[in-house]
């Protein structure tokens, strides 16, 4: 563990502090779910901005290990710094919201709220975008020093992730994450996705992990790069299943 704490810190410094700083608010979002009882959509406020917090470290982590494989450039220090103003922007609105017991994301009731949903889809678009130029970094780069399938696995990985998480414009488009039903259904615990209605998030979800699954797999468990595309198609088809699931209304889990 002190390896990987070291060699994370020396592939990016920048994004590995940030990873920290996520954690704390995830530590300190966890405190205020068990302390507080104000709700949104039928949940404590405080869930929400739980998640994105530690999603956000694992994300911006899983990134400063995969471009440690990457020559420093500017464009590489550019997508560091995008990463972290807009998981600040991102995580600290959606801690205020949920400070104010209002949403974040969908929440139009306002000329304010409407234009912060909108500036927040912008800035996680921009952020998708330039993780897209990542991905073309490790398609047109060779890592001799690597496994092939293991570099394949975070390739296919980053591009998997770029199609789901712009498979949230759905979710913008629609103003809402549930087909079928009002957002704030009965759903599983802590994802919270509906257990009665078709749920947007759970393909969105599954898609965007592929960027850490994938070359987890690679790594340690397949050891073949035909294995690893089969894998990935297999994984991507079925991400896709949850989207179609979702689009007609039908829960993942009843």
């Amino acid at each position: 563990m002190k390896y990987f704490f070291t060699e994370l810190l020396s592939r990016n410094a920048v994004l590995y502090y940030f990873g920290w700083i996520c954690f704390a608010g995830t530590a300190i979002t966890a405190v205020l779910w068990m302390t507080t009882s104000l709700q949104i959509n039928n949940i404590n406020a405080w869930i929400k901005p739980f998640k994105f917090f530690l999603s956000s470290a694992i994300l911006v982590w899983t990134l400063a290990w995969y471009i440690g494989y990457l020559t420093p450039s500017k464009g590489i220090d550019g997508f560091v710094w995008v990463t972290v103003v807009v998981f600040v922007f991102e995580v600290g609105y959606i801690s205020l919201k949920a400070s104010q017991g209002q949403l974040s994301h969908f929440n139009i009731s306002t000329a304010f709220n409407s234009v912060m949903f909108s500036l927040m889809g912008a800035a996680i678009s921009i952020f998708t975008i330039y993780t897209a130029y990542i991905g073309w970094l490790f398609f047109t780069t060779d890592f001799p020093q690597l496994p092939i399938q293991y570099v394949w696995a975070i390739r296919l990985g980053i591009v998997l992730f770029v199609i789901f998480a712009f498979e949230g414009g759905m979710m913008g488009a629609k103003l809402s994450h549930t087909i079928g039903a009002p957002d704030g259904t009965p759903g599983l615990p802590l994802l919270n996705w509906s257990v009665t209605h078709g749920d947007l998030r759970v393909a969105h979800f599954i898609g965007m992990h592929a960027l850490q699954i994938l070359p987890l797999l690679a790594f340690y468990v397949v050891r073949s790069t035909n294995g690893v595309i089969a894998v990935a198609v297999v994984y991507g088809l079925l991400a896709a299943f949850l989207l179609w699931q979702a689009m007609r209304g039908i829960p993942v889990w009843r």
